[in-house]
């Protein structure tokens, strides 16, 4: 099975919502939306109103998914950095501790970094 959360560096781009809609429509509970989405190299993660979903791109044609789902409840630590204030490439982190591993999001450029902070604390606290 997967460990593709497990203490893991994922280097991420956004991307637009409506490229992973159909992959995690699914996947979703009633009221869960999807917020933000990301790409590294080929796999993708998802925030949603509720959880981060991985969807681990697998095989040489690539339909193959294995999608994994952490809800922020499970969440026991968390911390963001921003970017500087006049840094060239706004990129920011956000580091994810769970009970048994961690998880660690490189966003490369400008990425509404505090809206994942927000959404992560409404679970956690």
């Amino acid at each position: 099975m997967g460990d593709n959360f497990q203490n893991r560096v994922f280097k991420l781009k956004p991307i637009d919502l409506n490229e992973i809609r159909n992959d995690i429509m699914g996947l979703l509970i009633y009221g869960e939306e999807p917020i933000m989405a990301f790409r590294d190299v080929r796999d993708q993660v998802v925030f949603t109103n509720k959880r981060i979903i991985t969807i681990n791109i697998q095989g040489i044609t690539g339909r193959r998914r294995l999608f994994e789902t952490m809800p922020y409840s499970k969440i026991q630590y968390f911390s963001v950095q921003t970017p500087g204030f006049i840094e060239l490439i706004p990129d920011s982190e956000l580091f994810i501790r769970f009970t048994d591993f961690s998880v660690n999001f490189e966003f490369k450029g400008y990425v509404d970094i505090g809206s994942i902070a927000r959404i992560i604390s409404e679970f956690v606290l």
